[in-house]
């Protein structure tokens, strides 16, 4: 045991700003900076955990974006000082959210905290995030959330330990004395618990064959999932070596967007235009989201992607195989391309707002297998948490067992269950007041019922609003109500339009417009969704004033 360490007391100042979104906090890197801002969160969440917390194992680990040393310390000197017991920390601090639920599941720990802000760009004058995962290893739920915000505005001090350093760079166990109670800190391999656990889910014999025989394409993003494309599929399911790219973390991600989606991961779809590749896909920062792209660059929308896994799960998983399939979920703007397929298989639906911590209650009611969100998350009752890498086996079991092209499987599920033409604009970092203003106008609008039984044309197509409201949702496990989720126009034949403020960014607003339309006709299920939503898009515009009141004449990004 080393040198015998004491706590302290630090006096601090309060910050009016730290109030959870759907998955902790994201700031920039120098609002994280600031003197005592990231020790007061940090102690807020210890805090929150209550009795369990005295004694308690936590898991450390994060994408290994800028600021991530500096907040593992911290991490270490007050979970020390506020008598946790154990710390099991990932090498170098690199671990996929994924990979931490797994962790927190499989040892039985408390929680840990998820050092990551997702998908958001990292660098020295970026985005950081800190979030804190439950023991059933999924973000925290709003009643935790809730009360960390309350102590973040009470807090007065904080514990901390001085001269506390861990050596992250190799793994191994160290203890410590700390006001004479023992503290340990682990040090552990990041991807071997995690790879156990997909080979009880899948069969690698089969995914070995897959990729042995076809050409894939697996970029990393410069994220956390590098060592996990070359120790899973490079090395345990043998994928060529090349077709691992931007597999190197990097605190900036090597300058890009660590976002899967068609704009920041082009590179991925100029690759797979060539049409070499059978399948290929992108990880974002945390390796939590991803984007399937077939081959001659065939996009598969988060929407049709959820469903289509939903529908071959049990052919083609053996972990579905064994177990069934309890129920589907999506979130509230996600399409409804998995409804039509739980409605023809009868099983269980539920629609949730946005934040995958409104699945991990169903799951662990025992009433959810697998689900989706729009924005590139899929997942199932493995973990707690949404899982790129789960997906993207998922996808090369259906093709291996299928013995088809990306875009065949898509084809044929669209011909059994029709097609949910879905896309989404992103206005990134406007202007607060115009945001709100667009909100206040449309909840304004649906109060006064003026827009219900109105229509509108645009391209030739007349649609006819037949309901507006504000989702609202009553958790079926807990009985807890969440309100204000996002304001749905919907029209007389089922299509929707969407418009919701995002929780997770660090700078700004960030509007969300969702639009759907559902169509069953063959012929009309080839066309370029673009040309099909183009109309319902000029609607949607009209109806928010969006341009107008945010000063934007296009999105940022669009799915």
């Amino acid at each position: 045991m080393s040198t015998k360490l004491i706590s302290k007391n630090v006096s601090t100042i309060q910050y009016d700003d730290q109030k959870l979104g759907t998955s902790g906090i994201r700031k920039r890197v120098t609002v994280f900076q600031q003197p005592h801002y990231t020790e007061n969160f940090i102690q807020s969440a210890l805090a929150a955990v209550g009795d369990n917390l005295a004694g308690s194992s936590l898991l450390v680990g994060g994408d290994g974006r800028f600021y991530m040393p500096e907040a593992i310390a911290l991490i270490v000197g007050i979970a020390a000082a506020n008598g946790v017991s154990r710390l099991v920390i990932a090498q170098n601090g690199i671990m996929s959210t994924p990979a931490a639920s797994c962790v927190i599941r499989k040892r039985g720990l408390v929680g840990g905290f998820v050092l990551t802000a997702s998908h958001n760009p990292g660098g020295r004058n970026a985005d950081f995030g800190i979030k804190f995962n439950c023991a059933n290893g999924g973000p925290a739920p709003e009643s935790f959330t809730s009360e960390v915000y309350r102590r973040t505005k009470e807090i007065r001090e904080y514990r901390i330990v001085d001269g506390l350093t861990v050596d992250t760079s190799r793994i191994h166990k160290e203890t410590f004395s700390v006001d004479g109670k023992q503290f340990v800190v682990e040090v552990i391999d990041a991807v071997e618990e995690y790879l156990e656990l997909l080979q009880k889910i899948f069969d690698f014999g089969v995914l070995r064959r897959f990729f042995s025989s076809n050409s894939v394409v697996l970029d990393a993003m410069h994220g956390v999932m590098g060592p996990y494309v070359e120790r899973i599929v490079v090395g345990a399911l043998g994928a060529a070596p090349s077709s691992a790219v931007n597999c190197v973390p990097s605190p900036d991600f090597g300058g890009r967007h660590p976002d899967p989606n068609l704009t920041y991961a082009r590179d991925l779809v100029v690759t797979m235009e060539t049409g070499t590749h059978s399948v290929g896909v992108a990880f974002d920062g945390d390796g939590d989201r991803n984007m399937i792209i077939g081959r001659s660059g065939v996009f598969v929308n988060p929407c049709d992607s959820v469903a289509v896994i939903a529908d071959n799960a049990i052919d083609c998983v053996p972990y579905f195989a064994a177990g069934g399939v309890k129920g589907v979920a999506r979130s509230m703007p996600t399409s409804c391309a998995v409804d039509r397929v739980a409605k023809g298989r009868g099983w269980g639906l539920y629609e949730v707002p946005t934040g995958w911590k409104y699945f991990g209650n169903l799951m662990d009611a025992g009433k959810l297998s697998i689900c989706g969100e729009e924005s590139f998350g899929t997942g199932s009752d493995h973990i707690r948490e949404k899982d790129g890498l789960w997906a993207f086996l998922a996808w090369a079991s259906i093709l291996a067992t299928k013995k088809l092209e990306v875009a065949d499987i898509l084809s044929r599920h669209w011909s059994v269950y029709g097609r949910n033409f879905f896309t989404r604009y992103d206005y990134e970092e406007v202007a607060t007041e115009g945001a709100n203003k667009m909100v206040e106008n449309l909840r304004k609008a649906m109060a006064d019922n003026s827009l219900v039984n109105k229509e509108f044309s645009s391209g030739g197509v007349t649609y006819k609003v037949a309901k507006v409201d504000d989702f609202s949702y009553t958790d079926t496990v807990d009985g807890s109500v969440v309100s204000k989720q996002g304001i749905r126009v919907i029209m007389d034949d089922g299509s929707r339009i969407i418009y919701r403020l995002s929780g997770t960014g660090s700078a700004g607003a960030t509007i969300r417009m969702y639009v759907e339309s559902y169509e069953a006709k063959a012929e009309r299920q080839v066309m370029e969704a673009s040309k099909v939503l183009g109309p319902l898009v000029d609607i949607a515009l009209r109806i928010s004033d969006l341009e107008k009141l945010t000063g934007r004449q296009k999105p940022t990004v669009i799915t």
